[in-house]
């Protein structure tokens, strides 16, 4: 859903980009799945077993952002009942220090370039519980920061938006490009900060909050697949890549989907 979805500066099925296609996304999600859902492992070796299977499939880092939101979510669903977010923070606070070690090890392996370059650097032994780490890092990472108040943004901002595409009956892609556009609009997206700084985030913010308002106001699809496609040659243009606003519209469709899948009665609050 999300890699079909037209989402301006990132990679989709309407255009490759930042020496990424669409096929290798595509391919990361097939092999890093298995290791996912894997119910013989704890939720830190899911991860780097996950990023490993994608290095081993596409030798790029695809999909690090979208492993460290998934991997929790899907464990915390496997609890059962329909309280998805009460799991996740039982999950979450239970996390060991095996969990904690799997986890620098996947980031380390993936290696994402800026991410864990910080006080707790994720290439020595880890000194702190996981969430200690995710907590010191959450003010310059959104994907931290998912760990350090429980996914909120996800089950804030983006399961909000995706509700008010679909009471709007926006369908096809649309609910998940607004999805997209709402992070991209709510945040500076932490992966272009660490490449292009807090400015340049801040101008793609600003930009994205435009371009959101535009799509709400035009009704016709060709006229919004253009305002997109303009958005996205000109971030591209710049090399700017808002990948975490894409890895937390996965983390939402997920929740989504997981409600809709296992629990059939909402996620909970």
């Amino acid at each position: 859903m999300e890699i079909e979805a037209l989402k301006p500066g990132n990679v989709h099925l309407f255009a490759d980009g930042h020496g990424m296609s669409a096929a290798q996304f595509m391919t990361s999600a097939e092999v890093s799945s298995g290791p996912l859902t894997d119910p013989r492992l704890p939720v830190g070796q899911r991860m780097l077993e996950a990023v490993r299977a994608t290095r081993l499939a596409v030798a790029t880092n695809t999909n690090l952002g979208i492993i460290l939101l998934a991997g929790p979510l899907i464990c915390a669903a496997e609890m059962g009942g329909d309280r998805l977010r009460d799991n996740l923070d039982s999950l979450l606070r239970a996390l060991s220090v095996q969990d904690t070690k799997a986890v620098f090890e996947a980031i380390v392996t993936a290696a994402p370039g800026g991410l864990g370059e910080a006080a707790n650097d994720v290439r020595q032994e880890p000194k702190v519980h996981l969430l200690d780490a995710m907590r010191e890092a959450a003010d310059r990472d959104m994907i931290a920061r998912q760990y350090s108040n429980c996914f909120g943004d996800v089950f804030g901002v983006g399961l909000a938006a995706l509700d008010g595409a679909l009471a709007r009956e926006e369908d096809g892609m649309w609910p998940t490009v607004f999805v997209y556009m709402a992070f991209l609009a709510d945040f500076p997206d932490s992966h272009v900060m660490r490449k292009h700084g807090v400015h340049v985030a801040n101008q793609a913010r600003q930009e994205a909050v435009a371009v959101q308002a535009a799509l709400h106001a035009e009704g016709d699809e060709p006229s919004r697949i253009r305002l997109l496609m303009e958005f996205d040659r000109r971030l591209k243009a710049d090399n700017i890549n808002p990948g975490t606003s894409a890895d937390l519209t996965v983390a939402t469709l997920l929740v989504h989907t997981l409600a809709l899948t296992l629990h059939n009665r909402g996620v909970g609050a």
